[in-house]
């Protein structure tokens, strides 16, 4: 069927037979949307949490070290850490791979991939 205007869409729309609600559909949506219990507010987002917890993890390491073996035991395991990591980190290899990984980032923040306009699907008259 087609229709010429919209006259004659509402009295088509209007002639159809429909089913009365349940008497109680208006109290149950306002009861599952405006009525809801609030939901707790959390106070941070989840790479917060996992950051916080890392660094407690990390000071909690510290202290053990600390009480475990001394002062003295715990500067040279943050020595050799910070050795081992520094010598890892400043291989030449390593450094190319950072360099290129930052490039790649740089390039894909700054490239612009939708250099046409996308066709609106719906029109208003």
């Amino acid at each position: 069927m087609r229709y010429e205007n919209d006259d004659e869409l509402d009295r088509a729309l209007c002639a159809i037979p429909l089913e009365e609600p349940p008497a109680d559909l208006r109290a149950s949506i306002l009861a599952a949307t405006i009525y809801r219990p609030a939901l707790p507010a959390i106070p941070f987002r989840l790479w917060e949490a996992w950051a916080l917890g890392a660094a407690i993890a990390v000071v909690v390491w510290l202290c053990a070290l600390i009480v475990g073996g001394g002062g003295d035991r715990a500067i040279a395991s943050l020595d050799l850490l910070g050795s081992s990591a520094l010598a890892v980190i400043t291989q030449p290899l390593t450094l190319l791979w950072i360099a290129l990984g930052g490039a790649a980032a740089f390039w894909l923040s700054q490239a612009n991939f939708i250099s046409v306009p996308l066709p609106q699907r719906f029109t208003r008259r």
